[in-house]
């Protein structure tokens, strides 16, 4: 495994033209702050980047602003790759763009970056129908995801880059407020249902009401539920207006670090802004009930809430 301290000496190696292929938000985060750091070092002045984004990624471009120096907007992979010296890719799960752009630069013969975001499902990330593509290298962001993507991942070489994106939005964040009474729950999709028939996010959504005792004792706190960027909207809706009693509303911040700033105590399954929310200070736990598995984010502040209920944890 490489090991590396300034994003620099990697990004300088990106051989322009760079064709960036995101979809979920994760990665595109993670990239979107790397180029940030190699416009403002100068080290990417003269790339051409090619970015094809859709869905979650494109909106946090929107949302960011950030101004390449020579940037195209593609709609379609063909034209991005086509005659383009790299591929800088996401891995997530929410469509097969990203699975298209390595497949698509391995038959041009195009060297291909691919960025891990999370802690989970490694292998599955380069999978499609059957058909495994992997990339000429793995960039992650943390020593968590480096030790797991080097061992599940022998012949791939695995740069450990800086969480810029995380450092930019902990630093942002104050200190909590004693006086707040606010818990924010950050919702995900989680894409199975332990045999029960009903999805895995609303399962620990219920987990999480029928304790909430656990994390807050008896004090009335106000209840923010923050959905997923790739949460359809309304999804929620129904699932409100069965628990009319909870003092529980949806988040209007755009900022999740606003949201954070907010709260008290930060719930959810095992999304990253679990992470966030335990780098800037929060109490932070996993309401992942027992009968599902365990919280698979590796970071020892958060709290599982079954671990509460069962005595593991005082």
């Amino acid at each position: 495994m490489h090991m590396v301290e300034h994003t620099n000496d990697w990004l300088s190696q990106l051989v322009s033209p760079v064709a960036v292929v995101c979809h979920d938000a994760g990665a595109a985060n993670l990239i979107l702050a790397w180029l940030r750091e190699g416009v403002a070092s100068k080290s990417l002045s003269h790339h051409v980047f090619r970015l094809v984004l859709k869905g979650p990624a494109e909106i946090e471009w929107r949302k960011q602003n950030l101004a390449l120096p020579h940037t195209e907007i593609h709609t379609e992979l063909d034209s991005a790759l086509l005659g383009a010296n790299c591929v800088l890719t996401g891995t997530g799960w929410a469509s097969s763009l990203e699975h298209d752009a390595r497949k698509l630069a391995s038959d041009l013969q195009i060297a291909s970056v691919a960025v891990m975001d999370h802690w989970v499902n490694y292998p599955q990330r380069f999978e499609r129908n059957a058909q495994v593509v992997f990339p000429n290298q793995i960039w992650v962001a943390d020593s968590y995801a480096a030790d797991l993507a080097s061992e599940l991942f022998q012949t791939v070489p695995v740069v450990q880059l800086p969480n810029l994106y995380l450092q930019e939005m902990v630093k942002t964040i104050p200190p909590v407020s004693e006086s707040s009474q606010t818990l924010l729950y950050v919702l995900e999709p989680l894409r199975m249902d332990w045999g029960r028939g009903t999805a895995g996010e609303f399962q620990a959504l219920d987990f999480f009401v029928q304790h909430l005792h656990a994390i807050v004792g008896h004090q009335r706190v106000e209840i923010v539920l923050r959905p997923h960027p790739s949460d359809p909207p309304h999804k929620y809706d129904n699932w409100l207006k069965q628990h009319p009693n909870l003092n529980i509303k949806m988040d209007g911040n755009p900022s999740l670090n606003h949201s954070i700033e907010q709260a008290k105590w930060v719930v959810g399954a095992e999304t990253f802004a679990m992470v966030v929310a335990c780098s800037a200070g929060r109490k932070t736990y996993s309401s992942l009930p027992p009968w599902a598995h365990r919280c698979r984010l590796p970071h020892k502040e958060i709290v599982h809430l079954a671990d509460l209920l069962s005595g593991v944890v005082s």
